[in-house]
């Protein structure tokens, strides 16, 4: 394999570092599922796991660079998911801002994916996905390329959305957003199915709180006394951090 860039070295590792995360953090699903990460320049070429490895086996390395029609660009003895490459090269050729496009078939988020009302406001954590969220109907296991169109038409701008009867997705313009953007959102849908299987009648907050919340949390203009511009940062430095402990061959 050609010896990648600067700028490439850098996207495989932190990539192979979101893999590592999702496996420590249980959201996986086997060998399915994908993460996958545009590289700089114009060739639209994007980074996407080797199909066939559990998460917690993936290294910068052995990451498979494609092209937006799925053919491999380098040499790799790993093929690739047809239904990641589907997926996600819809979203990375309609978005410039979807650096990174991660996608989950957890617990959690495969059940609020069947409850008809989606998302609900029930907690801080799920308050940042308040009118931020797309919703796509199911249509089938993703092998059609005409599936694309409406992917990309229900994700809008939003920067994650629910697979109906499927699981999660979210996008971000670095890996580290991205996975960011899908622990809180599993754990809004783990909030949940919890708070829901008490039996006892939900509050939600008054919709204007919602979505202040939501602007606080994203990082919008919001109008309050006081900012925090660091928090994703130190989160994904505590992150990084974790990996190295737990999986330091993921720079491999």
């Amino acid at each position: 394999m050609p010896t990648p860039s600067a700028d490439e070295l850098r996207l495989r590792r932190e990539l192979a570092a979101v893999y590592r995360l999702v496996a420590h953090f249980r959201m996986t699903d086997l060998i399915f599922t994908h993460i996958s990460v545009r590289l700089p320049g114009p060739e639209h070429h994007f980074l996407i796991n080797p199909y066939g490895l559990l998460f917690e086996e993936i290294t910068a390395s052995n990451l498979v660079k494609i092209d937006l029609d799925g053919n491999p660009v380098e040499e790799s003895p790993h093929p690739v998911n047809p239904a990641g490459f589907v997926i996600h090269s819809a979203i990375h050729s309609a978005r410039e801002d979807a650096q990174c496009v991660l996608h989950t078939h957890t617990r959690a988020g495969c059940a609020v994916a069947a409850q008809e009302e989606g998302l609900l406001p029930l907690n801080q954590i799920s308050m940042e996905f308040y009118g931020r969220l797309g919703y796509h109907s199911y249509e089938g296991v993703a092998l059609n390329l005409a599936e694309q169109r409406r992917l990309v038409a229900d994700l809008g701008g939003h920067p994650a959305m629910i697979l109906r009867n499927h699981g999660l997705l979210t996008v971000g313009e670095t890996p580290a957003q991205a996975f960011l953007r899908m622990y809180y959102l599993d754990k809004a849908c783990e909030l949940q199915t919890t708070a829901m299987a008490g039996g006892a009648k939900l509050v939600l907050p008054a919709p204007e709180v919602c979505e202040l919340t939501a602007r606080q949390l994203a990082g919008e203009d919001h109008g309050s006394d006081l900012q925090d511009e660091q928090a994703a940062g130190l989160a994904w430095s505590a992150l990084l951090r974790l990996v190295d402990r737990v999986a330091p061959d993921y720079t491999n």
